[in-house]
């Protein structure tokens, strides 16, 4: 990661802007920095389409963070209202939770989505339920489950946007255990009734060597549609395409194209910061509690700046707020954050200090 601290004190607007030409075949398209929420490409990244499996990430976070992984389920009757792709479970078959996720993950199974939502929302409606509060309480703000699988039933499938669906992913991804199990290729595991080897069906974990996970969909009425994500030199990128019949290729090239343009650079480092001709709060100090880094192309890390903006408190005590600062691009705002203050601590007087004050004093 990059640092433009001194830089970012005196930048001012120098050079255009960069017009890489990124393009995708999908009918909806989004390229999105996981850290900062910048979007760096897009198109229709609002429209509301079927989404298809891409629908099962909501299902395994949801798995993952109830905490019951290591449970053993006993496969009930559920799993033959499954059609479609599957892990191919038995009634009476006994499985872990978390083997459960890697078959939904990894292999797309309806069969495993409904025993997953049955075991932890205690029934297929109630985990649909949980599905969207966990829509809205996340901010995926154009989006409706009817299910946890992604099938189109009855015209009725999961209904979402590439935005929606990226800031679904940038949520999972925080999770480590997440993590985990959309970037295995391939995973292996024995019940009491088989013994399964499932493939990752995530290309892109192979055509492109910075990949760290996603997850692949498709219905008839939904089409392709593709989530991946990758990293590198400190940049995290997440790409979503509804309806892409180029979706492998179109995800590499954004990639590639992204990561020769754009740069993370870390803009606010948290602790003590100065501001020129600050003379207000002469006898505090000033400080961030966060970092904030961003992604900036060449062109652009000329144009960004500082603006603080203190009030004049007459009261005030350590650690209040008095003030923020706006990280600006260009012309665009794209971050503020508080400005703490705290009282200057003075270094401690050494005796040989202050027997040479004392002297000092005398003459």
């Amino acid at each position: 990661m990059k640092k433009l601290w001194t830089l970012l004190l005196v930048g001012i607007l120098l050079c255009p802007y960069s017009t890489k030409a990124f393009e995708s075949s999908g009918q909806c398209t989004i390229l999105m920095d996981m850290d900062s929420h910048r979007i760096l490409y897009g198109n229709n990244i609002h429209t509301v389409r079927s989404v298809a499996s891409i629908s099962k990430i909501m299902t395994a976070i949801l798995a993952v963070e109830s905490g019951k992984l290591n449970d053993e389920v006993e496969i009930n009757d559920v799993v033959l209202d499954a059609y479609g792709s599957g892990i191919y479970i038995q009634v009476g078959e006994h499985m872990r939770l978390e083997d459960l996720v890697y078959g939904l993950m990894l292999r797309s199974g309806n069969d495993a989505a409904l025993a997953i939502a049955d075991y932890v929302g205690g029934s297929v409606e109630e985990f649909v339920g949980m599905m969207n509060k966990k829509a809205k309480e996340i901010g995926m703000i154009n989006t409706t489950f009817h299910n946890p699988s992604g099938l189109d039933e009855e015209d009725e499938g999961n209904l979402s946007t590439a935005y929606d669906m990226a800031i679904l992913t940038i949520y999972a991804m925080k999770n480590k255990t997440y993590q985990k199990i959309v970037k295995t290729k391939k995973y292996a595991v024995s019940t009491d009734k088989n013994n399964y080897v499932w493939p990752n069906k995530n290309k892109m974990l192979s055509i492109y060597p910075y990949c760290t996970g996603g997850k692949t969909g498709f219905t008839e009425i939904a089409n392709r549609t593709l989530v991946s994500t990758a990293s590198k030199d400190g940049l995290n990128l997440v790409v979503v395409t509804l309806n892409d019949g180029n979706d492998w290729d179109d995800h590499k090239n954004l990639y590639v194209e992204a990561y020769e343009e754009y740069a993370n650079y870390q803009i606010l480092k948290k602790g003590e910061v100065e501001v020129d001709n600050e003379t207000y709060y002469l006898n505090y100090q000033l400080y961030l509690k966060n970092d904030f880094s961003y992604p900036l192309s060449e062109a652009e890390k000329n144009t960004i700046r500082l603006k603080f903006e203190l009030e004049k408190k007459k009261e005030y005590e350590e650690d209040d707020v008095v003030g923020k600062v706006k990280v600006i691009v260009g012309d665009e705002e794209v971050h503020q954050d508080d400005v703490y203050i705290k009282k200057i601590e003075k270094e401690k007087e050494s005796f040989f200090e202050k027997i040479r004050r004392w002297f000092k004093n005398l003459w």
